[in-house]
């Protein structure tokens, strides 16, 4: 078996080629940047220029699954102009796929793109599951919805299509995580306003490995990339500071305080979303970090 990635050398992308390589999957992705391709057998690189509409088709050859990771990251300063580079970037690129598979004879008969949790609304009370279909009106809710718009069209193609909605990546590689266990290592750690809001988040093994069954077992519809077990934010904070052996002691630092420092990317930090995972759990699916102290524990201890 062969897949596409795009994204791959981002951080879920990088697990999720491990994850294949051991399972005996080849991969070829799609780079930017003309430094990064490699001619192994297993992973071979090829050129893509979405903002020219450029693709080196030969990408897709005995490609059975495309797994479609790309997009600007959300945790850089939310200009105007990066709003649009954050919306382009996943659906400008998805479009070129689309388009030039309309034009190619090709093999590829599933889709599995990544999403994100920024589609259900602020709620310290709901708990999402997939069939919940009123968007968040924030700025991230709205660039979910057209990232999933832009993914639907591969089913006009007769390609099956997933997605994976996911929450808070735990990794020590990159990510979230290590912002957020930086100043608890300072020992100025602190809840975010309230600390209620939950955080659902996911260990990135666990990650890449539903990936790779969704992949194997041609799971179609959508799926959410969550943990069983939510925790709020000052329960995620305060076992980072167990973990690290770090008090934690200061005041909860006030919304308004961060939204001065960082403008409306603040939502961030303070939208609440409890999602489950129940869904991928029935299919068979079974996490390694069910609960955030033994994730947190594999990645800081």
């Amino acid at each position: 078996m062969r897949v596409l990635i795009t994204g791959a050398t981002g951080l879920i992308g990088q697990e999720i080629v491990k994850v294949c390589h051991e399972n005996n999957i080849d991969v070829n992705f799609l780079t930017t940047s003309k430094s990064k391709i490699t001619e192994k057998e297993n992973y071979k690189g090829f050129y893509w220029n979405p903002r020219k509409n450029e693709i080196d088709t030969r990408c897709f050859k005995d490609v059975d699954t495309i797994i479609h990771l790309v997009g600007a990251s959300i945790s850089k300063r939310w200009t105007a102009s990066y709003k649009n580079d954050i919306i382009s970037s996943r659906t400008d690129t998805t479009a070129l796929l689309v388009n030039t598979l309309k034009n190619e004879t090709h093999t590829v008969q599933h889709v599995i793109s990544a999403s994100a949790i920024g589609f259900y609304p602020d709620s310290l009370t709901n708990y999402y599951d997939q069939n919940f279909d009123e968007v968040s009106a924030s700025f991230l809710g709205q660039v979910v919805k057209l990232w999933e718009q832009a993914v639907d069209e591969f089913s006009a193609l007769n390609i099956s299509v997933s997605k994976i909605r996911i929450g808070l990546v735990l990794s020590n590689n990159g990510g979230a995580l290590p912002e957020i266990v930086r100043p608890v290592k300072f020992g100025v750690g602190a809840a975010f306003g309230h600390g209620r809001q939950w955080q659902s988040w996911i260990h990135i093994n666990d990650l890449a490995n539903m990936f790779y069954y969704v992949l194997k077992f041609k799971l179609n519809g959508i799926y959410n990339g969550v943990a069983p077990n939510p925790v709020s934010n000052k329960e995620m904070t305060k076992t980072i500071a167990d973990v690290i052996n770090k008090p934690m002691f200061l005041p909860n630092i006030p919304k308004f305080m961060m939204k001065l420092i960082l403008g409306e990317m603040h939502i961030l930090l303070f939208e609440s979303q409890r999602v489950s995972s129940k869904k991928i759990g029935d299919k068979g699916f079974n996490f390694k970090y069910n609960y955030v102290k033994p994730a947190l524990e594999e990645l800081l201890a």
